[in-house]
């Protein structure tokens, strides 16, 4: 399969549904496991044993730094500064009008496209996990998704799909939606990026099984050829 569509098991227009056939078989093989592990036959597997890192992984989520407004604005020179030299580089004038002011703005648009570093996880949950006897599958399809590659600083844009199977605990619907922002406002590989959404949803609910599907467009592959 091209990267370029690569699908992982690890977004959404916020339609929850319990009809497992709503993504064309993608969750078809979500299977039951033990809390805190998940399965997704046939697309790859990867499993997280709570009893092993649900509690590293909750305690990495509530000391894990982020980038302050402060840290935007002391690093912001700096990156303009880089991005005049990419200018000189490819052998233009950056004291050209057209490109004067474009090192500052390249600069604040890095910052925004990597905003995920500014949030935690832990403080988008900490009040959204509610105690539901519910033990049908929940799927949340199309959440549009953005980030940047990590080997190349250009985009990655697709498409996020993530169902799961309650384990008397769900999560708001448009909590799922801020994860996947979080995650990918980042210097990101699909591959992790999957694989975090799906760490970060078992470890907040323990349900009986997860499954994250993400179709992508990421544009070192289609703009290089």
């Amino acid at each position: 399969m091209e990267r370029s569509k690569q699908s992982h098991d690890n977004q959404a227009d916020s339609r929850p549904t319990t009809n497992e056939s709503s993504l064309n078989g993608h969750f078809d093989g979500l299977v039951k496991k033990t809390p805190g592990m998940w399965d997704v036959k046939g697309r790859g597997t990867a499993g997280e044993s709570s009893s092993h890192t649900g509690s590293s992984v909750v305690e990495n989520w509530k000391h894990e730094r982020t980038r302050s407004i402060e840290d935007n604005e002391m690093s912001l020179p700096s990156l303009a500064a880089a991005y005049t030299t990419i200018i000189r580089g490819l052998g233009k004038d950056p004291q050209r009008q057209g490109l004067l002011k474009t090192p500052w703005r390249a600069a604040t648009a890095m910052q925004f496209f990597t905003k995920g570093y500014q949030e935690k996880i832990i403080d988008v949950l900490n009040d959204a996990i509610l105690d539901e006897d519910h033990d049908e599958m929940v799927i949340v399809k199309d959440i549009d998704m953005f980030s940047m590659c990590e080997h190349h600083l250009v985009p990655i844009f697709g498409r996020v799909h993530i169902g799961y199977l309650p384990n008397k605990r769900v999560l708001g619907l448009s909590k799922l939606a801020r994860i996947v922002e979080i995650y990918s406002r980042r210097l990101q590989v699909q591959e992790r990026l999957t694989k975090q959404i799906a760490v970060a949803i078992t470890e907040a609910l323990q349900p009986a099984g997860v499954g994250v599907v993400i179709e992508a467009t990421h544009m070192c592959m289609v703009m290089r050829g």
